[in-house]
């Protein structure tokens, strides 16, 4: 793994040290990933949705909010995503889950405390699944989720998708110029069916917290999922934002503040055991 920030600068959202790492993966890929340092040693890791990055608005201003309340955090690109090494890939979910857990124990080793994992969309899916499998960081924070993973791939994908990936082994989704923005294969389309979210809420041990934030009108992922995390997840908490959307486009304030009340108010009440 990297031992040194491979660029250090400033970053005029941020109050605290602003410094790009290269974190690698189990099979050797670069991870880049932002350090927003607010000298605390305790770490809170953001993950990015479906075809995002680091640069994501949501959790660039999450890193902010955690820095002016003392909380450092690092947001990264998923492999195949970003500035990260590695080939896009659809599905990808049990991966990304272990791009996660690289840089736990990057960060681990360096002598932090991740204190929280913060995942939004699909990052949602990636913090779930490690805290299924690893269950050692104490609080999970779950935004706009998907639980039921057979749903919204029509929407993305075109209605005859499933004949076409029967049939040619490929589907090529397009922009509305009609350029290639990526392949879906089977494999990855069975990724994608393969990975059961049911199965992995209810894995998640008790001693990890989790909080599922999700708009009452998003459009990309139904409410209902969240619901039903929250009948799943043995120790959870929900929170509906009335009238958001997938991105929170308009309620980022009360997003910020209900991730950072759970992870505030989850770590005094573990410094205090």
């Amino acid at each position: 793994m990297a031992e040194n920030p491979i660029q250090t600068s400033t970053h005029n959202s941020s109050p605290g040290l602003v410094q790009k790492y290269a974190i690698l993966n189990t099979v050797g890929e670069r991870l880049i990933g932002i350090l927003d340092d607010a000298k605390s040693d305790k770490l809170c890791v953001l993950c990015h949705g479906f075809r995002s990055s680091k640069e994501d608005i949501t959790l660039c201003n999450l890193a902010s909010t955690f820095v002016q309340e003392g909380l450092s955090s690092f947001r990264f690109d998923f492999s195949g995503n970003g500035e990260s090494d590695g080939e896009f890939r659809y599905g990808n979910y049990q991966k990304e889950a272990e791009d996660l857990r690289s840089v736990i124990l990057f960060w681990r080793n360096r002598g932090q405390e991740v204190v929280s994992i913060v995942g939004h969309s699909k990052g949602g899916n990636a913090v779930l699944l490690y805290a299924s499998k690893y269950g050692d960081v104490p609080n999970v924070v779950n935004i706009s989720g998907r639980l039921a993973l057979e749903r919204g791939m029509a929407k993305r994908l075109g209605k005859n998708f499933v004949q076409e990936i029967e049939e040619k082994g490929v589907v090529f989704v397009k922009d509305e110029s009609g350029n290639v923005e990526y392949q879906v294969t089977r494999e990855s389309w069975q990724d994608r069916l393969n990975t059961d979210m049911k199965s992995a809420a209810l894995q998640i041990p008790e001693t990890c917290r989790v909080l599922t934030v999700h708009g009452s009108k998003d459009e990309i992922v139904t409410v209902e999922d969240a619901y039903d995390f929250d009948k799943l997840i043995s120790s959870h908490t929900l929170r509906i934002v009335q009238g958001g959307d997938h991105t929170f486009r308009f309620h980022q304030k009360e997003l910020q503040q209900l991730v950072l009340h759970f992870i505030k108010t989850n770590v005094q009440t573990r410094a205090l055991m």
